[in-house]
């Protein structure tokens, strides 16, 4: 008898504690052409760039500026792009996750600058910087 109660009460509390689980925000691309639809990272023109905010990181990949760990919290940041061709800013509100798990989405992001032209593509943003 003392076994089959301590065999109920482990496994009551193997299942009691369900596994914790988290959503991250997804990662945000940008590739960075000119007029002619020419990727400046691959072309070599844009060689100095960086996006600053805390908590975040950059990285390109696939010919692409991918930023990382954005969009973890609640409320709006801003951000500025810097580079050797252009800079500009812009900004990311995200807010918690409304599912089964607990973490962040990215609601909205703006783009502010003169002289950019944005266009959201299936899966990064197209930014022409002229």
């Amino acid at each position: 008898m003392k076994q089959l109660l301590l065999f109920l009460f482990v496994s009551f509390m193997l299942t009691a504690c369900g596994e914790t689980c988290y959503n991250a925000p997804q990662p945000i691309a940008f590739k960075l052409v000119n007029a002619n639809n020419e990727n400046l990272i691959t072309n070599g023109m844009l060689t100095n760039y960086s996006v600053k905010e805390q908590n975040q990181k950059t990285k390109t990949g696939e010919d692409l500026l991918i930023l990382e760990n954005v969009g973890a919290y609640n409320g709006t940041k801003n951000y500025a792009f810097t580079s050797n061709l252009r800079n500009f800013t812009f900004t990311i509100q995200s807010s918690e996750f409304k599912g089964g798990c607990d973490g962040y989405q990215i609601n909205k992001l703006t783009f502010t600058g003169i002289g950019i032209d944005v266009k959201d593509e299936n899966g990064y943003y197209k930014i022409i910087l002229e």
